[in-house]
């Protein structure tokens, strides 16, 4: 029997067991099965997994049927007309436990419940990595040279030294901080700024705070991490760039949304800074067309910061325990309370 509506995202719930119709998201990599037993449910849940990405007019005629929402992260919004249109949700659960693409005011005022699924702690590392590996790609040109020898030839760019570099690390939280120590590591002049960084937890982690002028203007490769929010949405804007040198690099493995990317595109096209590792954008999966495809001067990787096998297992295990508890009447990790 469907559960009834709760009396707000922490009202009552039926203390009898209730049968779900559970629909798991974005599962591009077709590991939900195997990071989680989601038979474990029982025979009082009905599962189905969606390895591709729903465009988004299916959305609401696809998951109308459905009393549970699993969500990898931000993969699929879920805005308050979308929540509107999905009378029979009772439960969304998201990945991480923090989601912008969630309006969890919308989803209170219906009486969904909205939990959180952390990840595992080695998740802020892996994004670390990944900004190193586009950095390290940038300024060794590796994208250009494998694409050269698998034409024949041999040494067509000359790669750059880290040491003696300035990294510019926008934003000086764990990820930040993270990315700090290794540009330390290779010897590099690494300066951070951020809003309310001060020059006491700059020093704290070695590095010197600036201005965020000084910072694009000074420094030979910029990497972001903040968190985005009203506050820093296109923090790196169109006089941002323009005050970068022509020879500097931009690498986002952050969000899309702190950069303008009209004024980016405008940057890499003609040339005004060396070239941009990008990981997030304004809409994904990455349209094929995206004419950003088409650049020479840039790395592209598919969102791949958070995705690790560890982080992917805590999960998903930890959405099904979510499941499970809200299945029991006591939900778990309340992110609408």
């Amino acid at each position: 029997m469907r559960a009834g509506r709760v009396a707000g995202a922490t009202g009552a719930m039926p203390t009898r067991r209730q049968h779900l119709k559970i629909a798991i998201l974005d599962d591009y990599h077709d590991v939900a099965q195997r990071y989680a037993d989601w038979t474990s449910l029982g025979g009082d849940a009905e599962v189905q997994i969606f390895n591709n990405f729903i465009p988004d007019e299916q959305v609401e005629p696809t998951l109308e049927p459905f009393d549970v929402i699993v969500a990898m992260r931000e993969r699929t919004p879920f805005p308050a007309e979308r929540i509107r249109a999905l009378p029979k949700l009772r439960l969304l659960v998201t990945t991480g436990m923090r989601n912008n693409a969630i309006d969890m005011a919308a989803c209170s005022a219906q009486g969904i419940v909205v939990c959180g699924a952390p990840g595992s702690v080695d998740a802020n590392t892996a994004t670390a990595e990944l900004a190193w590996a586009h950095i390290l790609g940038l300024f060794k040109h590796l994208p250009a040279e494998d694409a050269a020898m698998r034409r024949g030839m041999w040494q067509t760019a000359m790669p750059e030294p880290l040491a003696g570099k300035r990294l510019g690390v926008l934003g000086l939280g764990k990820l930040g901080a993270a990315v700090a120590k290794v540009g330390l590591a290779f010897g590099m002049d690494v300066v951070a700024w951020s809003p309310n960084l001060t020059d006491e937890r700059a020093e704290a982690a070695g590095v010197k705070r600036v201005d965020k002028h000084e910072l694009f203007a000074t420094s030979d490769v910029v990497s972001l991490h903040l968190i985005l929010s009203d506050r820093s949405r296109h923090v790196v804007d169109a006089a941002a760039l323009a005050a970068m040198k022509p020879t500097a690099y931009l690498v986002n493995t952050s969000r899309a949304g702190l950069v303008d990317q009209d004024a980016l595109m405008d940057a890499l096209v003609k040339f005004r800074i060396a070239g941009a590792g990008l990981d997030v954008y304004p809409e994904e999966p990455l349209s094929p067309t995206d004419t950003v495809r088409d650049l020479d001067n840039v790395i592209l990787t598919p969102h791949l910061g958070y995705v690790s096998r560890e982080n992917f297992e805590a999960f998903y295990q930890n959405a099904l325990e979510a499941v499970k508890a809200f299945q029991a009447g006591k939900p778990i990790r309340v992110l609408n309370a």
